[in-house]
């Protein structure tokens, strides 16, 4: 009896650290100018360490250039409208190097977000967790990496967020979002940028419903066409099982599905020396031991009498 309680412990520890798992997820960060970010080569950059989602935040806001964003600096180039925060619940990791996407209207969309702006970064690997939702671990690692000045009163949000408070602001619809965002080219004497979180599903109340890829596809048009200056991190956070990975490292193939355009594409970088420097040196060792174990048996197996005969007299 004692043995079987003991058994059923073992298996319920199992399931909640099964649970808790992380899944790796990617995240997008991008916008269709540079708007003095960083330099002109920032362009198609992809890290391809594993981050945590408050390292995604810290990452954002100062290789990313947020920080002159939501950051209260009185210096701060504030050139920019709104910035989005585009959470989702469908696309894994490994699903970057599969040519049939669940949602093709979300890949095209990102692939193409990507590639075509001025300043673009991607981040392969995000260690996500259901433990905490994204949109709560992403606004804390701005809080914490502002220095207390992050303003959340200039943050709103669609009405399927998990946030709460008197003071938070929920749209309830597209047409809620196109009137901020016009409200905010016409009268920002501030210059402050409003940041705009967009969490999965959209809103409560969508009919028809659509898939996420086409509500990215449709707010990025809606932006286009207002011609407000903007920024969108795509990051999302998927609850599935993560799938058996592909041989392919991730980032890698991010870069060389993404980078076609750009001269030098089959030069080898940093990393890439590295590996074909060690994988020289063990083929060469490899041979070495080989022929050294090979000389060995052969003087091994040289036979030689332990006495001679004494010639004889003739």
């Amino acid at each position: 009896m004692a043995a079987a309680w003991v058994a059923l412990a073992v298996l319920l520890v199992a399931a909640q650290v099964a649970s808790a798992a992380p899944v790796l997820a990617p995240a997008f960060l991008w916008a269709p100018k540079n708007y003095g970010f960083r330099s002109d080569d920032a362009k198609q950059v992809v890290h391809y360490q594993t981050v945590s989602p408050k390292s995604l935040a810290k990452s954002v806001l100062e290789e990313g250039g947020w920080s002159n964003l939501m950051c209260s600096k009185e210096d701060a180039q504030k050139n920019v409208n709104v910035a989005i925060v585009f959470l989702g619940s469908e696309l894994q990791s490994s699903d970057i190097s599969k040519d049939k996407q669940v949602d093709p209207a979300l890949a095209d969309t990102l692939k193409l977000s990507f590639t075509s702006s001025e300043f673009s970064m991607a981040f392969p690997y995000v260690s996500t967790t259901d433990d905490e939702k994204l949109e709560n671990s992403l606004l804390s690692g701005f809080a914490e990496n502002c220095n207390g000045g992050f303003e959340r009163n200039r943050v709103t949000y669609t009405d399927t967020c998990t946030v709460t408070g008197q003071d938070v602001k929920k749209h309830h619809s597209m047409d809620s979002i196109r009137d901020l965002v016009t409200s905010r080219m016409g009268n920002n004497p501030s210059g402050q940028t409003d940041l705009i979180v967009f969490c999965n599903g959209g809103f409560e109340d969508l009919d028809p419903a659509k898939s996420e890829g086409e509500l990215l596809s449709d707010l990025v048009a809606m932006l286009k066409k207002s011609g407000a200056g903007y920024t969108i991190l795509y990051a999302s956070q998927p609850s599935a099982l993560l799938e058996k990975p592909s041989d392919l490292p991730l980032g890698r193939y991010l870069a060389e599905k993404t980078n076609t355009t750009k001269a030098g594409l089959g030069k080898c970088d940093g990393e890439c020396l590295v590996k074909s420097t060690l994988l020289e040196g063990t083929f060469v060792g490899i041979v070495l031991l080989i022929i050294l174990i090979s000389g060995l048996m052969c003087m091994m197996g040289i036979d030689t009498p332990s006495r001679f005969e004494a010639p004889q007299e003739s």
